[in-house]
């Protein structure tokens, strides 16, 4: 394999393709939504969504050679560009990338087709307009995974903005405008803060040239903030991140997006909008300002923080009556546990923490999907309606348990393994905090076996969920790799390891944490 990439030299255009073919899709819709002005609407929706998934399943083969392309033992960049794009002003179009982004990459290039199955029959307004919202926001989620410059990384974060919030405002519930608004208003203060800190550490290490630095390794290489200045930029930092992620008390626009938003806005806001929070900590926060992210103060506030999120999250979802609530207050508990892993300041928590963000992508797109499935059946989502479903929908309380076991982190599922990992490097540095975590483990199972036994066990009592029909092919299709992955990560999860350990390990010994050499020593370029 190695050798037939390198003959075609995939990582010289790889990168740049997988930004560019989701906007030339936008575009082949666009054309096609004009040329189909005078069919039905079932014809609309038919050419939309076969046009998009031809897409998606091309970005995901494209995609997987990067599985095989890199060199993962290295902590240069991978498959890197550098081209001029507006040199005056100090911007370059310099992307590349290393093992952390290349999972999360292949997490987004895996689920976006499997969104659009989850969006199939559920979309049925502006059906065009809807998919090129979500390719548009494609190009955004993958640009800010591999961009290398601020003013570039940027664009793209600002990017990922106005889709989902059309895609919340347009297609979303009765709540829709209010919970799109309050999106953007969240998302868009920290964005500025961010923005402001960027420009200032531009053209602070410009100096006396006068043009601003953009390039994420100079910035990287000559951060020396004085400490007052460096604690505020992380600040800025912070809030653009810890909104996205989200952290307690940032958290409150996340439960309002999720009930609003349809299925596949759900999917993807859960399985990779919010791991572009941790990603930022781990790709910019973290190495930018180093200092300022090891300072002792800052990092207890991060990891109380992080503890609150896990906890709140947690009992919140155990009084939630919506299916929807359950899962997004559960999003705020898994990515505690995330951010508890990135400021243990271990290698085994950092890669704890990378594959919790993977874990969860998969587990929860697959319970966002399902809920989407059962409520095109009954539209609703209170427990209350449901009860007894397992008696005649056998398939679907079977996918359900899966998934449910995952999120709950039982072993053989690939929800024990990150959370596992981040607990044993959390525990290293901060065994208090990491105590009280590990008790959320128990109340996670308390309120997801809570969850399976109000819907799917339970008498069958209503009448509408006696004449339920079982899942048909496409779902079973597209929920198959969800329950592939869930195993594959859960009993073997090495590979990912393998190549996210160079980078983690780089992460770590910029803020003087305690890195580790890999005990494997695989080759994972074979």
């Amino acid at each position: 394999m190695n050798g037939l990439l390198a003959a075609v030299h995939y990582n010289t255009w790889i990168l740049t393709t997988l930004l560019a073919l989701p906007l030339a899709g936008v575009a082949v819709l666009a054309l096609q939504s004009r040329a189909a002005a005078g069919a039905d609407a079932a014809a609309k929706m038919e050419i939309a969504r076969r046009t998009a998934l031809a897409l998606f399943v091309v970005e995901a083969a494209l995609s997987v050679g990067l599985w095989w392309s890199l060199d993962y033992s290295s902590i240069e960049w991978q498959a890197a560009v550098t081209l001029p794009w507006i040199p005056a002003w100090g911007i370059h179009y310099k992307i590349g990338v290393d093992g952390i982004a290349v999972v999360l990459i292949l997490l987004t290039t895996f689920l976006m087709p499997l969104t659009v199955l989850g969006s199939w029959t559920g979309i049925r307004e502006k059906p065009f307009a809807f998919y090129a919202m979500l390719l548009l926001m494609t190009t955004g989620m993958l640009g800010v995974f591999v961009a290398l410059d601020l003013a570039l990384f940027y664009v793209f974060w600002e990017l990922m903005l106005i889709p989902m919030y059309l895609i919340i405002g347009m297609w979303g519930g009765s709540r829709r405008v209010y919970a799109s608004i309050k999106f953007f208003l969240f998302t868009m203060l920290g964005s500025l803060l961010m923005l402001v800190a960027i420009l200032y550490v531009a053209f602070k290490t410009g100096g006396a040239s006068g043009v601003p630095v953009f390039d994420y390794d100079l910035l990287a290489s000559s951060a020396a903030y004085p400490a007052q200045a460096a604690l505020w930029l992380f600040g800025a930092f912070f809030v653009a991140f810890a909104v996205k992620v989200p952290m307690w008390p940032l958290h409150t626009w996340l439960p309002d997006a999720h009930v609003e938003a349809p299925t596949g806005g759900s999917v993807v806001l859960a399985s990779i909008m919010l791991k572009m929070g941790t990603f930022g900590f781990i790709r910019f926060a973290l190495p930018l300002f180093p200092s300022a992210a090891s300072d002792p103060a800052v990092r207890t506030v991060m990891v109380t923080l992080a503890v609150i999120g896990i906890v709140y999250g947690a009992l919140v979802s155990m009084v939630q009556p919506d299916f929807k609530k359950l899962v997004a207050y559960s999003s705020v508990s898994h990515l505690g546990f995330v951010m508890l892993g990135l400021f243990a300041f271990t290698t085994q928590g950092m890669q704890g923490a990378v594959m919790v963000n993977l874990n969860h992508g998969i587990s929860t797109g697959a319970l966002f999907l399902l809920i989407g499935m059962l409520y095109e059946r009954r539209h609703t989502r209170l427990f209350d309606e449901f009860g007894g479903i397992a008696r005649v929908m056998p398939m679907y309380a079977v996918a359900l348990s899966i998934v449910a076991f995952s999120s709950m982190g039982l072993p053989g599922t690939n929800g024990f393994v990150g959370e596992f990992l981040v607990l044993i490097g959390a525990f290293r540095t901060v065994p208090v905090a990491t105590t009280i975590a590990t008790t959320v483990v128990i109340i996670a199972a308390v309120y997801l076996l809570w969850m399976v036994q109000r819907v799917i066990y339970n008498p069958l009592a209503r009448r509408e969920n006696a004449v339920l029909h079982d899942l048909n092919w496409r779902e079973v299709g597209l929920l198959v790799p969800l329950v592939i992955g869930i195993f594959w990560l859960g009993i073997y999860p090495a590979p990912i390891l393998n190549r996210t350990h160079a980078a983690a390990n780089r992460v770590i010994e910029r803020v003087g944490g305690v890195p580790e050499v890999n005990p494997t020593e695989l080759t994972v370029r074979q």
